[in-house]
């Protein structure tokens, strides 16, 4: 079932987050167990189906990776546990910021390693935003291209690798 056709509403990396929660109240109501007390063991099976399906779309049209995720799914660009093989130019950077997260690893206590590792970490992520962003809105837009599909595949993927990078980093920071 397609989560965007299910809440009514457009292919978007962007859903409305009103029209998300609306819907979400709308079809919880709808499909609540209590409202299938005496129905047939079917229907009262089909409700839990659907209540179990309104909360996944829930979940997915509320967060922004998992919208991105599930767009490049429904248009078989991505599949689950996918190798995906990234540039060499974003690998040597992410192996810089493993080495300053392991040196930060090596002396936890080291304030200014810490802050150094958080500033890069801040510094990659607000890069891979400003990249992703105008292919994003030209989606939204109405562009809907294999292309530009394929282009916004290479930064999930690139944010992937981030995420990874910033729990190890936050792990440490946090101590």
């Amino acid at each position: 079932m397609n989560y965007f056709e299910l809440y009514e509403l457009p292919v978007s990396f962007v859903p409305d987050a009103d029209a998300v929660k609306k819907k979400y109240y709308e079809l919880s109501r709808k499909y609540h167990p209590d409202r299938f007390t005496m129905a047939s063991d079917a229907e009262r099976a089909d409700a839990l189906r659907m209540a179990a399906v309104n909360n996944d779309a829930y979940k997915v049209l509320n967060n922004a990776d998992a919208v991105m995720a599930y767009i490049l799914k429904l248009n078989g660009l991505l599949e689950d546990e996918e190798k995906y093989s990234l540039p060499p130019d974003f690998l040597m950077e992410m192996m810089e910021l493993n080495e300053v997260v392991s040196e930060m690893e090596l002396d936890p206590d080291d304030e200014t390693a810490k802050k150094e590792c958080l500033a890069m970490m801040e510094s990659e992520v607000n890069g891979w935003n400003e990249e992703v962003r105008p292919l994003i809105e030209k989606f939204n837009a109405g562009d809907t291209s294999k292309e530009l599909l394929l282009e916004i595949k290479d930064y999930y993927f690139r944010r992937k690798y981030l995420l990874r990078i910033q729990q190890r980093i936050n792990t440490f920071a946090t101590h």
